[in-house]
């Protein structure tokens, strides 16, 4: 029972806090992601993937419908921030003393825990 309760509040968990970044780009847009993908020589339009995986992927993982292949999303939009925004900060501490990475790997990380473990019995549909 307290393995299944773990794995709703990973989920839960993940899925609100990601989905705050998803609002943002919601209400400010994708014009800053569209830039660094454009640095990169990557097209711009690529940009409102992260809509997929900021707003649809983590209400999704929450609820817990399809979560591994929804919680495998946010691991490649995680995968892909952390390319476009933090490389070089890879060997780096951040200001206190914490991995410069330390917060997009945390995203990262859980949510490849839910793509190995599965949305748990407290979800629309078990994985």
């Amino acid at each position: 029972m307290s393995a299944q309760l773990g794995k709703l509040l990973l989920r839960v968990m993940l899925g609100g806090m990601m989905l705050f970044h998803g609002i943002d780009k919601a209400l400010h847009g994708v014009s800053f992601i569209q830039g660094l993908l454009k640095a990169q020589g990557l097209p711009d339009v690529l940009a409102y993937g992260v809509y997929v995986g900021e707003i649809l992927a983590p209400i999704f993982v929450i609820l817990g419908w399809k979560s591994r292949i929804w919680a495998g999303v946010i691991v490649f939009n995680m995968t892909m921030a952390i390319y476009l925004t933090q490389m070089k900060e890879f060997f780096t501490l951040g200001a206190h003393g914490s991995w410069a990475l330390e917060v997009p790997m945390f995203y990262l990380m859980s949510a490849l825990v839910i793509t190995l473990i599965g949305s748990g019995k407290y979800a629309i549909s078990r994985d």
